[in-house]
């Protein structure tokens, strides 16, 4: 590796492998030092959404922010993939999902009552969406205990048209 560096000195067989020796285990040392550091990081934090069905399917999430309630969407999420909806550690112990099957037209829903848009979203509040000029769906709530990171898999079972919801569980 630094045998090009070595020969320009000259340096007999013995004193020449003592030399890159001496020269190389520094730079070793570092490699593995830094491997160790980026495998040791801890996890990123997050609230992702896998989508453990073939079909593409549109997710909106809904939490309470400093201002308020706010709802956002939509999220395309292809068959067998994830998206992450909410980047770094969570600010909320409970969020909210809506997710509907764009081929099936199954639904992952629940009873708390929030804000969606036909096209890309982003709502502040929860009260009054069709006098707004919005539609009001159903989403989910989560708990997550305060974790820093969550995730929900929608799998096929939901799917339905209002079936029971997609588990959630702290993703670290």
């Amino acid at each position: 590796m630094l045998m090009w560096f070595f020969r320009g000195f000259g340096m007999g067989s013995v004193g020449g492998q003592r030399a890159r020796l001496a020269f190389a285990m520094p730079l070793l040392t570092l490699a593995v030092g830094l491997s160790a550091m980026v495998a040791a990081s801890p996890a990123r934090a997050d609230f992702r959404v896998c989508n453990a069905t073939q079909n593409l399917v549109g997710v909106g999430i809904g939490y309470r922010a400093k201002a308020g309630w706010i709802t956002e969407g939509w999220w395309h999420i292809e068959g067998s993939s994830c998206k992450t909806l909410i980047e770094g550690p969570l600010s909320s112990r409970f969020y909210y999902l809506y997710a509907e099957d764009a081929e099936r037209g199954g639904r992952w829903d629940g009873p708390i009552n929030m804000c969606v848009a036909e096209k890309e979203f982003k709502i502040a509040g929860v009260n009054d969406c069709v006098a707004r000029g919005f539609q009001r769906a159903g989403f989910q709530e989560y708990d997550t205990g305060e974790q820093a990171s969550w995730m929900v898999q929608l799998t096929d079972e939901p799917a339905t048209g209002g079936a029971p919801a997609a588990p959630g569980t702290n993703s670290q």
